[in-house]
């Protein structure tokens, strides 16, 4: 299960969002959001638990948790989605008509 993870810590590693979750069973990954041009934290990520069991654990007992001086937002993370509800695409560059 995909699980989003939001309001970190400026300060919060991925290593401690894999130790935070992985009290409640195995993570396959964990990744923090940063801006790509300065490559700060954008206060959000991403945990990946294989078992739905643990990660809805991970989730009752982390959402609204303090960590580092925040409380995390915690819940299972949902497809993105642009504003017409579709999903990604692109258009084709040097097309001609």
């Amino acid at each position: 299960m995909n699980i989003y993870c939001g309001n970190l810590s400026w300060s919060m590693t991925e290593d401690d969002l894999r130790e935070e979750f992985g009290a409640f069973g195995e993570v396959e990954s964990a990744r923090i959001i940063t801006d790509r041009f300065s490559g700060r934290s954008k206060g959000f990520g991403f945990v990946e638990m294989p078992k739905k069991e643990e990660a809805e654990a991970a989730i009752s007992a982390l959402n609204g948790k303090e960590i580092k001086g925040r409380s995390l937002k915690v819940n299972e993370a949902k497809p993105r989605r642009d504003d017409r509800g579709e999903r990604g695409g692109g258009g084709g560059f040097g097309d001609r008509w």
